[in-house]
C-alpha cells in the first residue's frame, strides 16, 4: 500500500469527503441526520475558529476525514472534540490511526489542547478498536 499523507482539507476535497460521509456504513455511526443538504456540507466545511479538518490521502485521493473541534469558550478553550471518518474501502489499512495521531500531535504541540473528547456509539466496536489503540 502507498504512503498515507495527512494534510489539511481544501476546497477541492469537498466532494470526496461529502462521498465518504454518504457511505452507509460511515454514515450510520455519525451523530448526523441522513441526507444532507450541499448548503450544510458548504457551511460545515468552511473557515470557522477552533475548527481544523484534516484529510488523509493515498495516491492523491481522500480515504479519510477528521475534524477537530476546539471549544471557544475560555473555560473550556484547553478542550477539543473529534469527528472522524474513513471511506469504507480503505478501513483496517492504518487511515483512521494516522488521522488520529497528526490529531493529537496538533493538540499536543500546535493547538494548546490539554484534553480531547469523543462521542461513540457502544456498538461500534470498529471505532472503539482504534480509540483503545491510540490510547484515547
Amino acid at each position: 500500500m502507498s504512503e498515507i499523507v495527512i494534510r489539511h482539507a481544501e476546497t477541492r476535497d469537498y466532494e470526496a469527503i461529502r462521498q465518504i460521509h454518504a457511505q452507509p456504513e460511515v454514515y450510520c455511526n455519525t451523530l448526523q441526520v441522513p441526507h444532507p443538504s450541499d448548503h450544510m456540507w458548504q457551511e460545515r466545511l468552511a473557515d470557522r475558529p477552533g475548527i481544523k479538518q484534516l484529510v488523509a490521502c493515498i495516491d492523491g485521493d481522500v480515504v479519510g476525514h477528521l475534524t477537530i473541534d476546539v471549544q471557544q469558550r475560555p473555560r473550556r478553550s484547553h478542550v477539543a472534540d473529534f469527528g472522524i471518518c474513513v471511506d469504507s474501502r480503505w478501513k483496517n489499512r492504518g487511515v483512521a490511526s494516522a488521522l488520529m495521531r497528526e490529531m493529537i500531535e496538533m493538540c499536543d504541540n500546535w493547538l494548546r489542547v490539554d484534553r480531547i473528547e469523543l462521542t461513540v456509539f457502544v456498538d461500534n466496536a470498529p471505532a472503539i478498536k482504534v480509540y483503545k489503540k491510540i490510547r484515547l
